[in-house]
């Protein structure tokens, strides 16, 4: 092959590659904006878990102090409702951070390769970019199996207190109510929690969203 031939060759390769990183990112912007939104949609729906929570226990503490068991057997069925609804809001979430923990791997193992086909081409300043790219992407990894380990302790700690409030449901006597209204205040706090995580996943959305301009501003 000529000296021609093989900058043609070269020049191919790297417009093919050049063309796949673009659609690449195209595609990360577009899962970007997704997952902005639907933390967005987890963040309202926290905040409305807290203000729920908050006014089951407020109507704990009155039916108690009044002795008012029609009352009360009303607060443990709503109760119940709403730890049904957030088990099943702590699954679909740990299912959706697992699957974002996958995807950004797959994008770190993807600018690897990006990184290394840079430097086997001599492409300077493609070398430069990606590994900047690679290093985002391995720090949203990183966030993100952090999401992984809290969706589940999440989880966890709400499955404890179900099991714990279902064997107590009921039962009137003094400890118990104490008890129940400790369990109460556990999920107030883990909702809680979940605001404030959320709040920080606002804020890594918009630093991916400052990302995705840096790189489309390149592309």
């Amino acid at each position: 092959m000529n000296a021609f031939s093989s900058a043609v060759l070269a020049g191919l390769l790297f417009a093919g590659s050049a063309q796949a990183q673009s659609r690449a990112n195209q595609w990360e912007r577009a899962q970007n904006r997704y997952e902005a939104n639907e933390d967005r949609r987890e963040l309202r729906d926290d905040r409305m878990d807290v203000a729920e929570l908050k006014s089951v226990l407020a109507r704990f503490d009155k039916s108690w102090a009044r002795r008012d068991v029609r009352e009360m057997d009303a607060v443990e069925a709503r109760l119940r409702q709403l730890l049904h609804a957030e088990l099943m809001e702590s699954r679909n979430e740990l299912s959706s951070s697992q699957r974002e923990a996958q995807r950004s791997q797959r994008e770190v193992r993807a600018e690897q390769w990006e990184v290394r086909d840079d430097a086997a081409w001599g492409r300077r300043a493609a070398y430069v970019s990606d590994k900047r790219d690679l290093r985002d992407d391995r720090r949203d990894a990183r966030d993100d199996r952090r999401d992984v380990k809290a969706e589940v302790a999440t989880l966890r700690s709400r499955q404890v207190i179900a099991r714990e409030l279902a064997e107590l449901e009921g039962r009137r006597a003094g400890g118990a109510l104490h008890r129940k209204r400790d369990l109460i205040q556990e999920l107030i706090r883990l909702a809680e929690r979940e605001v404030r995580e959320g709040k920080q996943e606002q804020r890594e959305d918009h630093r991916e969203r400052r990302e995705d301009r840096r790189e489309h501003r390149r592309g």
